[in-house]
């Protein structure tokens, strides 16, 4: 394996080198994702659906709305509540409206789903693991403060004012009716 460039077969070169590096983290985010998502997807799940059910469980028995789900998802989705029917209908998660406020839904993941995810927290984590051994920890250290910041230049989808927010307070408002 070559650089970017060639693994595209691009003939010119890029013009810049922040073009260069940003075709360069899309194809390997999508190699990383390709690589995690075959160890959970041979599990009958995808990886966004493992994404929703590490979420529920890392929220414990007292549940979260559907909204906090997709506030919280790595790689963000409009279609949370269709992820949720797909892991009700394989029963690893289960939706309840709350106690205290009628007009809202609180998600939860099912014993099915507890087991599933504690079979595929370690390969998961060794998957992750193969996808950066060619970097001591040192680097890879520095790969997460160096992404880290180019997400911190990004409007991020929760920042005041960005159309996701937007979109996300007509869905509330829309579900707490």
């Amino acid at each position: 394996m070559g650089t970017i460039r060639d693994e595209i077969r691009q003939t010119k070169p890029f013009a810049s080198a922040a073009e260069e590096a940003v075709v360069t983290l899309l194809g390997t985010a999508d190699r990383v994702r390709t690589a995690l998502g075959r160890v959970v997807e041979s599990h009958g799940i995808t990886l966004q659906q493992y994404n929703v059910l590490r979420i529920l469980r890392g929220a414990g028995p007292e549940g979260l709305p559907t909204l906090d789900i997709a506030a919280r998802m790595i790689e963000h989705s409009p279609g949370v509540t269709r992820l949720l029917d797909r892991l009700q209908a394989q029963r690893l998660a289960r939706r309840e409206r709350c106690p205290a406020d009628r007009r809202q839904v609180l998600c939860h993941a099912t014993p099915l789903a507890l087991r599933l995810l504690a079979g595929l927290d370690g390969p998961v984590a060794e998957a992750g693991r193969r996808c950066l051994a060619p970097l001591p920890p040192a680097r890879i250290a520095g790969l997460v403060q160096a992404l880290d910041a180019v997400r911190a230049t990004i409007t991020s989808p929760e920042s005041p004012g960005s159309p996701v927010t937007k979109t996300r307070k007509t869905k509330k408002t829309k579900e707490t009716r």
